[in-house]
């Protein structure tokens, strides 16, 4: 049986925080998707074809990496693409206490899908992609908080 994972995530922008996560999570797991979930509480700077595109970019050469877009129940769009673990990451303590009430909320809706949390790594923990929409938004250089193919496609 493989080990896949669902990373969910609204992705906007995609950053070196996310691949800390998604690079360290790679030995766990036969297969992750990275799983561009729409939220109608958030509207989004870039279009999920624009967050598509860089996650495809940044992994076009490993396949144990994927991308999609999905709506709705992140339980449902785990059983679609036969995930049997759903990847966090977690910043701070505060973080937490979120995430682990949707992880109970998930394991409700579907107690045969496990949440995994990982923590970033020290250096990254400021970096967060409300943050990084605030720097671009202000004409600021977000480029030391986002990987390559990002930072290029918005010098464009």
């Amino acid at each position: 049986m493989n080990k896949v994972a669902l990373f969910p995530g609204t992705f906007d922008p995609i950053t070196i925080g996310h691949l800390d996560i998604i690079y360290r999570s790679l030995p766990l797991f036969d297969k992750l998707v990275i799983g561009i979930g729409r939220n109608a509480n958030k509207t989004a700077m870039f279009s999920e074809d624009q967050r598509l595109q860089w996650i495809n970019d940044l992994f076009k050469d490993n396949n144990k990496v994927s991308a999609i877009v999905y709506e709705g129940l992140t339980v449902e769009c785990c059983k679609k693409i036969g995930a049997g673990f759903i990847l966090r990451g977690i910043r701070y303590v505060s973080d937490f206490e979120y995430e682990k009430a949707i992880a109970d909320m998930n394991r409700s809706l579907a107690n045969d899908i496990e949440t995994v949390f990982l923590t970033c790594l020290p250096q990254y923990t400021s970096v967060a992609s409300t943050l990084v929409r605030d720097v671009i938004r202000n004409g600021g250089d977000a480029s030391p908080f986002l990987p390559e193919p990002v930072t290029r496609s918005l010098k464009k």
